[in-house]
């Protein structure tokens, strides 16, 4: 009896661990994903600003007629 619950906890242990080796390969695919939007996201903050300052727009929306009125 005794060896049986040793192999038991043996066999959860492996589990376990490809279980925590799967997670971790999980956490840093999805890190890297973070890392790639957080990427896209600056250039294209710093896209934005670029064109607000070329044209001179502050970025407000001006409440304007529009022409067909």
């Amino acid at each position: 009896m005794n060896e049986e619950r040793i192999i038991e906890l043996e066999i959860k242990a492996a589990y376990q661990e490809d279980l925590l080796q799967a997670l971790n390969r999980v956490v840093s695919q999805q890190q890297q994903q973070i890392d790639r939007l957080e990427g896209i996201c600056r250039l294209l903050n710093e896209r934005m600003q670029n064109l607000l300052a070329e044209t001179g727009n502050t970025g407000e929306t001006v409440h304007e007629i529009p022409p067909h009125y």
